[in-house]
């Protein structure tokens, strides 16, 4: 008779590929956790709408990444989170709507404006993530700033922001790149940061009322 030893440390795996899968599931875990306190944070104003916005779809769209490779393991968050007896309502209803309360609750701008909102935040979470990633070749970068400039520009303030001129400028100075060609460290660096700051500009002005439709 095997005897068990209350000071072992049960595994939950026997390989690294079950391994890799749990790591996975704690990490989808995690989100769901942090974005329901995020948006218990906003309902009590702990946080501002500036604030909250970006942060709730970059939890957003690292939970869709999260549950494309562990789609084997989870048929739906709902059985996910009745397995792992997770009471996080508010996270819940936040996955199910798919964008942040700012756009659900638009007050100021129609369902057309809040669907731009929400396309062109994930577009600069998107352009951001792949600088941090070391994409640096003109056709890895060029489609992802080309739709950023395109929905960003569809804000009628957006003329008059500093962040649309930069990233305009990026966009002409990879056009004229090959395909092939890849921009510097230093340009990424000087990239990220212009595109970092257009970003705050862009939720500065939605907060203040400014973006029209």
């Amino acid at each position: 008779m095997t005897t068990l030893s209350l000071d072992e440390e049960v595994r939950l795996y026997t390989n690294n590929a079950e391994r890799e899968k749990y790591n996975l599931l704690g990490t989808l875990y995690g989100i769901i956790v942090a974005l329901d306190y995020l948006e218990r944070a906003y309902v009590r104003d702990a946080i501002t709408a500036a604030q909250y916005s970006p942060a709730c779809t970059r939890l957003l769209s690292q939970y869709m990444t999260m549950l494309k490779l562990v789609k084997d393991s989870v048929p739906s968050i709902e059985q996910f989170m009745a397995r792992y007896r997770m009471d996080n309502p508010a996270a819940l209803h936040r996955i199910r709507v798919g964008v942040p309360a700012t756009v659900e609750h638009s007050s100021e701008a129609g369902p057309e404006t809040g669907k731009w909102i929400a396309e062109t935040t994930q577009n600069f979470i998107t352009f951001m993530d792949a600088l941090k990633l070391r994409l640096r070749a003109k056709d890895q970068l060029h489609p992802i700033l080309q739709e950023l400039v395109t929905g960003y520009a569809r804000f009628k303030g957006s003329k008059e922001w500093e962040g649309r001129s930069k990233m305009v400028s990026w966009l002409i100075t990879l056009n004229s790149m090959k395909a092939s060609e890849e921009i510097t460290e230093e340009q990424s660096r000087q990239l990220l940061f212009d595109v970092d700051h257009a970003y705050a500009e862009f939720f500065r002005s939605l907060s203040s009322g400014k973006e029209g439709s």
